[in-house]
């Protein structure tokens, strides 16, 4: 459980620093006189930097072991927040977005390779659903942090000490943290050969993009649309979608059980299907439905990683688990992370951030079908 719970720690800090901006957005494009479509792209070139940083990632952990890789990936982290933090142009903001997705990516495919090689198969599902809690506390703190930041201080602010907290962590991550003491498999052409002729690698690959879109997605542009389309007071926005998300952890853990107890498969199918209805309401949703219908999206939406990971973990030997992680989630995180945030924007310039929403939830009930088809070998051979 040690390791475990560690590296849920760094997994808070690594997903809260890619989220922090979304509370502030309404702010940030008063003060760099941006559009909605500017506001998010910025998410798009975070998701382009972590794509390329989940491709690389296992060229490093091939020299500098997981568990190094690691301590780079949060330490890394803490010199860029505090970059962008003293950036005095928008350009240098970008550049430092970039910078941000390259420090964070390099975390997800040794941590993954580390907690599952920690704990026997039939626990991943439960393990990964604690790792999980980390990304679901984030979509709490971050508008809360927004909001306290926003009275008393500034967006700048907020990253320079979410900036220092990291590099802290690192140093004591690198005296103190356990596991991940071995190599990972270098993205050679034959392991990218033997993953890519599977299936289920590039249905996965899509998965994760919806998944990522009925979180992170919706998340980050969630309160610029309750603020300026639906006409909402920007700190009880930031309140809301912070409650919102208190029930992501226990839901995150009860998705893991059911990973464990009916199998990856139908827990996808499952979640999709009601995540899906729940974002498409999004839109539409008159005044009095759209409150519950913020509560209940989240809620449904992060049951789908426990069984995401457990699914991908499952397609690759242990040490070839990282590549799998390395070539599957970033077409997940560019897509869901990436283009749905920005595709959301377009369509708020456009004068209707109801209906970018529409489409994100057709397309994630699209994956449930989508997942009836996914394949998945017998963990325990």
């Amino acid at each position: 459980m040690a390791p475990v719970l560690f590296l849920t720690l760094l997994f808070f800090l690594n997903f809260t620093a890619r989220i922090l901006l979304a509370p502030f957005l309404p702010t940030i494009e008063r003060e760099l006189g941006i559009s909605h479509s500017g506001a998010g792209f910025f998410f798009f070139l975070v998701s382009a930097g972590y794509l390329l940083a989940l491709v690389g990632s296992g060229f490093l952990s091939a020299r500098l072991t997981h568990r190094r890789t690691i301590t780079l990936s949060c330490a890394s982290l803490g010199i860029v927040l505090l970059a962008i933090c003293l950036a005095d142009s928008v350009w240098a903001i970008r550049a430092g977005l970039v910078c941000l997705g390259l420090a964070t990516g390099l975390y997800m495919p040794s941590a993954i390779a580390t907690i599952t090689s920690s704990v026997g198969s039939g626990h991943w599902g439960k393990a990964i659903a604690i790792h999980e809690t980390a990304p679901n506390l984030a979509f709490i703190a971050a508008p809360l942090a927004a909001d306290l930041f926003l009275r008393w201080s500034s967006w700048r602010a907020a990253l320079g000490l979410l900036g220092g907290i990291s590099v802290i962590v690192a140093v004591v991550f690198h005296r103190y943290g356990r596991g991940g003491e071995f190599l990972g498999d270098s993205p050679s052409f034959a392991a990218m050969r033997a993953l890519l002729r599977q299936p289920a690698t590039w249905l996965i690959a899509l998965l994760f993009g919806l998944g990522v879109s009925s979180t992170l997605g919706i998340f980050s542009m969630l309160p610029l649309y309750l603020v300026s389309e639906r006409q909402m007071e920007q700190s009880w926005v930031n309140t809301l979608v912070a409650l919102s998300r208190i029930s992501g952890p226990f839901m995150a853990l009860l998705a893991g059980w059911a990973s464990d107890a009916f199998g990856p498969r139908r827990t996808i199918v499952g979640s999709f299907l009601l995540t899906g209805l729940a974002t498409l309401l999004l839109g539409p949703s008159p005044a009095s439905w759209l409150v519950p219908v913020v509560f209940l999206q989240p809620a449904l939406a992060v049951c789908f990683f426990p069984a995401g990971f457990a699914a991908l973990s499952a397609i690759a030997p242990a040490r070839s688990r990282n590549v799998a992680v390395s070539f599957t989630v970033p077409v997940g995180f560019l897509l869901g992370g990436g283009v749905v945030p920005a595709f959301v924007g377009v369509m708020g310039d456009a004068g209707s951030f109801g209906l970018g929403f529409t489409w994100v939830g057709a397309l994630i009930l699209a994956g449930a079908v989508s997942a009836l088809f996914l394949r998945l070998p017998d963990r325990r051979s």
